[in-house]
């Protein structure tokens, strides 16, 4: 995603840093991300869709049964994962060069689409959502990972006055409404993985022709993995 002046996907942070991003980012995104694609049971043959896929931060949490499409605009960022790609030989793994914003794919293309720490960093998260919602089929599951506006006064005031020097490093904070329309993601699973994190997990189920869907996609598996000590959100 290309460098620039106020657009957070166009930060320096995406070109000049992609040979650093996997020593800064893996011990704090990695854990979580394993965690969440672990619990959705991804069952075979399961066609998947990472949207921001990078450097590949998430790949070897994938089953090997499944098949991934990855997308990222910044070639470095894909270069890098393709190296994993290749050093570990996932043949169900496959990465193009593309924008979130205006996929390449046919409706109902894929059963899962994954937009981890992605929402914040691209210049129109409506539109993005939308995207996500054609590409995935009817009732197919939809995951998001990403830090969101806290409902703190104080806290929410502090983000707003940062939000222009967050931008220029690569990122911007919304609200989880601002992203997401419940009427056509129907939520599932939303918590937090301590209360104290900084990021909040969105399971939710696409509504698109919701009453052709026999049954939920989210498996028990999420709910299980968020018993004890896991603070479900309003």
């Amino acid at each position: 995603m290309a460098i620039a002046n106020s657009q957070p996907h166009e930060s320096r942070l995406y070109y000049e840093l992609s040979h650093f991003y996997d020593l800064i980012f893996r011990r704090v995104f990695y854990p979580r991300i394993a965690m969440v694609i672990r619990a959705l049971d991804i069952r075979p043959a399961a066609r998947v869709l990472e949207l921001g896929v990078g450097t590949g931060l998430s790949l070897e949490a994938y089953p090997p049964h499944c098949q991934v499409t990855g997308i990222d605009l910044a070639p470095d960022m894909l270069e890098r994962a393709q190296d994993k790609i290749d050093r570990n030989g996932w043949r169900h793994i496959t990465l193009h060069q593309g924008d979130a914003l205006d996929l390449k794919f046919a409706d109902d293309s894929f059963d899962y689409v994954m937009a981890f720490h992605v929402v914040s960093v691209v210049p129109d998260p409506r539109r993005m959502m939308a995207e996500a919602r054609r590409v995935c089929r009817p009732g197919g599951v939809i995951t998001i990972i990403n830090h969101f506006r806290s409902p703190q006064p104080v806290v929410d005031r502090l983000t707003r006055t940062m939000d222009p020097v967050t931008r220029r490093l690569g990122w911007t904070t919304l609200r989880l409404s601002e992203v997401i329309d419940r009427e056509l993601l129907h939520i599932e699973r939303q918590w937090k993985t301590s209360r104290r994190s900084l990021f909040t997990i969105v399971v939710g189920r696409n509504a698109k022709a919701l009453a052709t869907a026999a049954t939920s996609v989210v498996p028990t598996a999420v709910t299980r993995s968020v018993q004890e000590g896991v603070e479900p959100l309003a």
